[in-house]
């Protein structure tokens, strides 16, 4: 995997030398912007809007807009005195239980692998382990200074990055200042609903069909297949007015699919469901 950030976690007088990989990667199916007539690849010119001429990339500077509108152009000699531009210590600003970290604050996670000696890693990372606990760091990555916890997972530590306190938008919503009332016979449906659908997590069983069924009709129409459009999915039935009679319906059916998914010969329920768009919509041109 390839090293992200490289330096070191600085735990009280220890220091821990280390790399950062990425712990994630999106699979989302990218296209090209192409001219639809030859294919050909469509491509964007910088040009600056005051002269009209192309920029090179190498006559590109960054620039902070004003207020007021007034553009004030930064050089590389204005920023390099910046001090977490050469940080690389991962610096430990305390240690806090895990459930008082908003996840909506979580942004991206690496997995932090010892360069050196593995013990003092594996020091920290039972040690979080056995006091519940995740440290609250500081992390200098692509010269922006990061909050971030760092957390034991599976055997390894993680650094996973957060956004500042004054990054995270507070909900503002009136009905926040309504005082809505819930009956006591609609909570226990609603807990019975969610004690049907109890369980373990468990991350195999989710599959992006969305993205397997856009590869599929890729590679047929690559292919010379015929794509040949689904049907549209039939209306649902008609809305449910009273919460009560859609939590009673809700947990039917919630207890129905898990009965057809412990019962024999019913794998197909409990494997995660793949779509076979392409191969079910497409059908190959023949020869004249």
């Amino acid at each position: 995997m390839q090293t992200v950030w490289k330096g070191s976690i600085s735990f009280g007088l220890v220091s821990i030398p280390m790399r950062l990989v990425a712990a994630t990667q999106e699979k989302d199916v990218t296209f090209r912007q192409v001219h639809a007539a030859d294919g050909g690849r469509v491509r964007y010119r910088r040009v600056c809007e005051v002269c009209g001429n192309e920029v090179a990339y190498a006559d590109i500077a960054k620039g902070y807009e004003m207020p007021g509108g007034e553009m004030v152009v930064m050089t590389e000699d204005d920023l390099s005195d910046l001090p977490v531009a050469s940080s690389k210590s991962v610096e430990v600003l305390g240690f806090v239980p895990f459930a008082q970290i908003d996840p909506t604050a979580l942004n991206r996670a690496y997995y932090v692998e010892p360069t050196g000696d593995a013990k003092p890693y594996a020091l920290l990372r039972d040690a979080l382990e056995q006091s519940g606990r995740v440290g609250v760091v500081k992390v200098a990555l692509r010269n922006r200074e990061r909050l971030a916890v760092l957390r034991a997972h599976e055997g390894v530590l993680v650094v996973q990055t957060m956004l500042w306190p004054d990054e995270v938008r507070r909900p503002q919503f009136s009905f926040l200042d309504e005082d809505i009332e819930v009956r006591p016979q609609e909570m226990a449906m609603a807990e019975s609903y969610i004690d049907t659908l109890s369980g373990d997590f468990e991350p195999e069983n989710y599959v992006d069909e969305y993205r397997e069924a856009l590869l599929e009709v890729v590679n047929a129409k690559a292919e010379g297949a015929e794509v040949v459009p689904q049907p549209e999915a039939e209306p649902a039935e008609g809305k449910v007015v009273d919460l009560m009679e859609a939590l009673r319906r809700s947990v039917e059916e919630a207890k129905q699919g898990r009965s057809a998914a412990s019962s024999g010969g019913t794998d197909e329920a409990k494997a995660p469901a793949k779509k076979s768009a392409a191969k079910k919509t497409a059908k190959k041109k023949r020869s004249a």
